[in-house]
């Protein structure tokens, strides 16, 4: 059976640094890379990190049919799963890693079913996001105020995840993962 992980959390969780993690140990995952019409941030790269589509190219895709799921987070602000992208991995015999929006990890589960495990990753509490944000340092005040508030309701959303981890302190965070990671692989 194709399987697939599928990762959500709000802005600022620690949900990357955490999926880098998970495919540095798990041999038989492959990163989904999604499409966006965000800026790309920091180092960022088209192709590795995401691919990064204008707005006009993105819907040309939707009316396309070529997404799995997308979402359109912020006004013309989308994040989407290309189908082929799902194909071309599981045809290397790998399974598909998502690192998605809240909403579109509730949609792919939702889509993919039993063949997936969705994980929620929160953080340790709503000031502890904010000053994670902060500290990463890419994004102005007012773009860390709206993803606090958003990450407030993608918070309503983790019990419609299969796992929830709440990454506190990241050594035991990403030790919960391997566990959860390696029954999944084995079942």
């Amino acid at each position: 059976m194709n399987k697939v992980v599928i990762f959500s959390a709000p802005s600022g969780s620690g949900k990357t640094t955490l999926v880098k993690h998970c495919l540095a140990h798990f041999p038989e995952l492959q990163f989904s890379i999604s499409c966006t019409t965000r800026d790309p941030r920091g180092e960022e790269k088209h192709g590795v990190d995401y691919h990064f589509l204008s707005p006009d190219d993105f819907k040309k895709k939707i009316s396309e049919n070529a997404f799995v799921e997308f979402e359109e987070v912020y006004t013309d602000k989308f994040y989407g799963t290309l189908k082929d992208e799902v194909q071309k991995i599981w045809d290397n015999g790998k399974i598909v890693i998502f690192d998605v929006d809240v909403k579109g990890g509730v949609n792919l589960k939702k889509i993919f079913g039993e063949q997936a495990l969705s994980i929620f990753i929160a953080p340790p509490s709503i000031e502890e996001l904010e000053r994670r944000l902060i500290t990463r340092g890419t994004d102005n005040l007012d773009t860390i105020k709206t993803r606090v508030a958003k990450a407030e309701e993608e918070l309503t959303y983790k019990d419609q995840f299969d796992k929830v981890v709440v990454n506190d302190v990241l050594e035991i965070a990403t030790q919960e993962m391997e566990n959860i990671l390696t029954a999944f692989i084995k079942a």
